[in-house]
């Protein structure tokens, strides 16, 4: 089963391939306002490095965020784009669970996953480090850094949140290798797809913007 797992929610544009659990190659481009332009090519460098033709792809595996509305559109419309071209599954994964699964196998207890909201807010949710990988403790919320709960910021902090607002979140996570967790990995997009497609659950490819896009319409804007 070849999946190509795309995530645009952070400030990596991120593609990788993989058959099954396995991953096969991976790219990735850090440009926090260049989705729009970085993604076609990444992913064009993820299919190369497999030796994989989108022809062969089985399905398609997205982060969902939150993000930017901006940069995680890009990436929603591409997967259902590709999806409905190709004639395959197209599986929504929420991108803060696939940080807190990328950081599970370092980090024990609990953590949290904070990205950049934009706006001197941040995404965020809570989560255990657990045999299977990482479980959400919280909802997913939107929130300025200050008003998170004094208990939450002090946890250890997967994400460019703790970069940000050093002087409010916890110390930032590290990997195995020691270095920071700060934006999702689209490799573990396709892994956590996988597991959550092989356990039965759903996938809905639906947008987690959590608020409104800073550039609205005259009609938009009259909607309270």
């Amino acid at each position: 089963m070849l999946t190509l797992a795309i995530d645009t929610s952070t400030s990596a544009i991120t593609a990788a391939v993989a058959e099954g659990a396995q991953v096969l190659s991976k790219a990735s481009v850090l440009d926090p306002r260049g989705h729009t332009e970085q993604l076609a090519p990444t992913i064009a460098a993820a299919l190369d490095r497999a030796s994989v033709g989108v022809g062969q792809l089985d399905r398609i595996a997205v982060g969902v965020g939150p993000g930017p509305f901006t940069g995680l559109r890009v990436g929603l419309v591409t997967a259902v784009t590709m999806g409905y071209a190709l004639g395959i599954a197209v599986h929504g994964v929420c991108s803060l669970d696939a940080l807190a699964r990328q950081a599970a196998e370092s980090i024990g207890g609990e953590f949290v996953v904070a990205t950049d909201a934009r706006r001197k807010e941040v995404y965020w949710a809570t989560y255990r480090a657990i045999e299977a990988g990482a479980e959400r403790t919280s909802e997913v919320a939107v929130a300025r850094p200050a008003d998170l709960p004094k208990r939450v910021q002090g946890l250890p902090v997967v994400g460019r949140g703790a970069v940000l607002y050093p002087e409010i979140l916890g110390a930032l996570a590290l990997d195995r290798d020691h270095h920071p967790i700060l934006d999702v990995d689209a490799a573990w997009v396709a892994r956590l797809a996988d597991e959550l497609v092989a356990a039965g659950r759903p996938t809905p490819v639906e947008p987690m913007y959590l608020r409104r896009p800073d550039a609205l319409t005259t009609a938009e804007r009259a909607v309270p």
